[in-house]
């Protein structure tokens, strides 16, 4: 299943979009959270700097 949703992102459309991991820290238990989403390559630096 992984091979198609890949294999779909690397022809056509797909190439605007970029796969983007943030870690941030919890507010109440100090431990880290990781927020992964798709997101178009205009805006990759909005999502990176919502906290």
């Amino acid at each position: 299943m992984a091979k198609k949703v890949v294999a779909s992102l690397k022809t056509g459309t797909g190439k605007l979009f970029t796969k983007c991991i943030k870690m941030t820290k919890s507010e109440k238990t100090g431990a880290y959270q990781f927020k992964e989403e798709i997101v178009h390559n205009d805006h990759i630096k909005d999502f990176f700097s919502i906290k």
